[in-house]
């Protein structure tokens, strides 16, 4: 079965409410009626009515039962309650002026949505940039507990869903994590892996394999291990490997005889940013894998950055990931 039939049987009828603080480009209100209409996620549509509303129109989209929220003209009390959740949130580093300027853009209104329960996730990037989608997640719904960074994982698809669905991380993110932060990379990708059926197998990847090589690099990836080891003893975590070692069990039964990670990897934690966003693109390329993603790790609730590249497909099933990762805490 395919994988987004899978995660969408997970989700029908579930009534998941995402925000798109970007309801006013074509690709993401088209999106959003293709959620509503396959009974995926219930949209709160941001931006000016008149001008989605319109857009609709052109299109021959129902919209009819999707809430819009203009939060320029958003009801003063609930605004006013918006301004003080927020104020308190930030502890200090805004004042309420300040918050009623912030909490017009769509981006930090759509997330303050979300953390207050009015919504259980949030979808936005087709338009604003990675750093505008990310920053308002971490000053406002911020990392869970134990995690000190939000990542970003890759779940790499094969051609016609023929093969070994792989997870890479972190490809968007981190530019060089530190040992601890490279485990909780692991630890949440892990978890990640599981919400889309892939049972968890962890590399960590280096140019070394168990000390064939020496240098503060390679002491950074086997110091991680060790710790991710610590934090999740419930998962398969080994390292440092190379990624043949990690991805070819002929290469394995050479360099690291009987080991059970290594040539049975199903999930790629690289060791810097780098790293990993080379290697996922390669694959992209060379290998012909479909590259899902960035699905954004760690956070309290999910939010989803798309690229500004994407197309209405890409929107949508990024949509069908929010959604998922919604329904899994609330489980």
């Amino acid at each position: 079965m395919d994988m987004f039939t899978e995660l969408s049987q997970k989700i029908e009828g579930k009534n998941i409410t995402i925000v798109f603080p970007e309801a006013n480009d074509k690709r993401v209100l088209g999106a959003a009626v293709r959620l509503q209409g396959d009974r995926l996620a219930q949209p709160i549509l941001l931006g000016d009515e008149e001008e989605i509303k319109a857009l609709a129109t052109e299109n021959n989209w129902n919209i009819d039962n999707m809430e819009i929220i203009n939060p320029l003209t958003y009801d003063d009390a609930a605004f006013d309650e918006m301004v003080a959740s927020f104020v308190e949130r930030r502890k200090g580093k805004a004042t309420e002026e300040q918050a009623r300027e912030i909490l017009k853009d769509r981006a930090y209104f759509g997330t303050m949505l979300v953390y207050m329960d009015k919504a259980d996730g949030l979808v936005s990037g087709a338009v604003y940039s990675t750093g505008d989608t990310v920053r308002p997640a971490l000053q406002i719904i911020k990392t869970k507990p134990g995690v000190s960074r939000t990542s970003g994982a890759f779940i790499m698809v094969p051609k016609e869903n023929d093969g070994k669905k792989l997870v890479f991380a972190d490809c968007a993110i981190n530019i060089n994590p530190t040992a601890q932060e490279l485990a909780e990379i692991a630890v949440d990708t892990a978890k990640t892996a599981e919400l889309f059926n892939i049972d968890p197998v962890v590399a960590m990847l280096s140019f070394s394999t168990k000390g064939s090589a020496a240098s503060e690099e390679v002491d950074k990836v086997a110091e991680a291990t060790r710790i991710a080891q610590e934090l999740a003893p419930e998962y398969r975590i080994d390292g440092e490997f190379q990624f043949d070692t990690a991805y070819s069990q002929t290469v394995a039964a050479q360099k690291v005889p009987g080991n059970e990670v290594a040539g049975n990897a199903s999930v790629y934690v690289f060791p810097d940013l780098q790293s990993g966003n080379i290697g996922y693109k390669i694959a992209q390329r060379l290998g012909g894998y479909q590259a899902v993603g960035p699905i954004l790790q760690g956070l309290n609730k999910p939010v989803s950055d798309l690229s500004r590249g994407c197309v209405e497909e890409d929107v949508y099933k990024v949509g069908i990931i929010t959604a998922n990762q919604a329904l899994q805490n609330k489980a």
